[in-house]
């Protein structure tokens, strides 16, 4: 009797794809997905991390600029008016969900400031540079991408902003 062992391979996401791409260093890591719970506070639990290493990506649209992404902490709540600052915007609010996957290509739970259907400025919260490494979402449910958060402001062009309350 013969024993097969079948591996499941990983479909590399479009975020893998670019940082394969610009020959940045990164992990992926899975989890099982609570569609009842898409909290980054849920993934931090699920996967056994510091909540404190955990992003999420935010989308919204700013007066002047359009569509922006805002990457924060997983416990935090962004604060729309330092985001308005650090995009030189007047005003800033978040895009309606119907919104997000017309956008971006990504649904909740999903969305990664890497691999977009279009390049849209990413602003990343200050609190990310104090870790060694960070967690975003690969850009599907169940996938996390862990590289330094310097090689994710490389990856995106970044600006680094305090965006948090």
């Amino acid at each position: 009797m013969k024993l097969v062992i079948k591996i499941k391979k990983l479909k590399k996401t479009n975020a893998a794809r670019i940082l394969d791409n610009l020959k940045i260093s990164y992990e992926v890591k899975t989890y099982e997905v609570d569609e009842d719970d898409l909290s980054a506070v849920h993934v931090a639990e699920t996967m056994n991390l510091d909540i404190e290493t955990i992003f999420k990506t935010l989308v919204a649209r700013g007066d002047k600029s359009g569509v922006i992404m805002a990457v924060i902490n997983g416990a935090d709540e962004v604060d729309l008016k330092k985001l308005a600052k650090a995009s030189n915007n007047k005003s800033v609010e978040m895009i309606a969900l119907k919104e997000l996957q017309p956008l971006t290509g990504y649904i909740r739970g999903g969305c990664s400031p890497l691999g977009a259907k279009k390049n849209y400025p990413v602003y990343l919260d200050s609190k990310a540079m104090i870790q060694e490494k960070i967690s975003i979402s690969a850009g599907v449910r169940g996938e996390q991408i862990i590289l330094s958060p310097g090689d994710l402001v490389k990856a995106t062009n970044a600006t680094v902003a305090e965006l948090v309350r």
